[in-house]
């Protein structure tokens, strides 16, 4: 059994949904979170404000059996490949040793 987490801007929540339905996916959570970038450049002092962006974004959790997991990836990947904007969906994995 995988762990996935994946997380994403608000706006491609429907996405996401979309890509762990077609990949086989039963069920999984997610949660509205702030993203955070932090755009310091280490350089300058910011005197009227702060040097970093928080980001509408969503997070997603998903247990899966691992054959899954590679659809997902290929699904995520393609889908990021036509993105025009900077953002993008990210996906990362973790082995699950045991669970109940």
């Amino acid at each position: 059994m995988k762990f996935l987490i994946i997380t994403a801007i608000r706006e491609f929540e429907k996405n996401v949904k979309d890509i762990l339905n077609q990949s086989g996916v039963k069920s999984f959570s997610y949660h509205y979170v702030k993203g955070y970038k932090n755009e310091s450049d280490g350089g300058s002092e910011n005197w009227f404000g702060a040097s970093h962006t928080e980001i509408d974004s969503v997070l997603f959790a998903v247990f899966i059996d691992e054959n899954f997991v590679e659809e997902i990836y290929r699904k995520v990947e393609f889908f990021n490949a036509k993105q025009k904007s900077f953002s993008k969906i990210h996906v990362s994995t973790m082995n699950i040793e045991k669970s109940i």
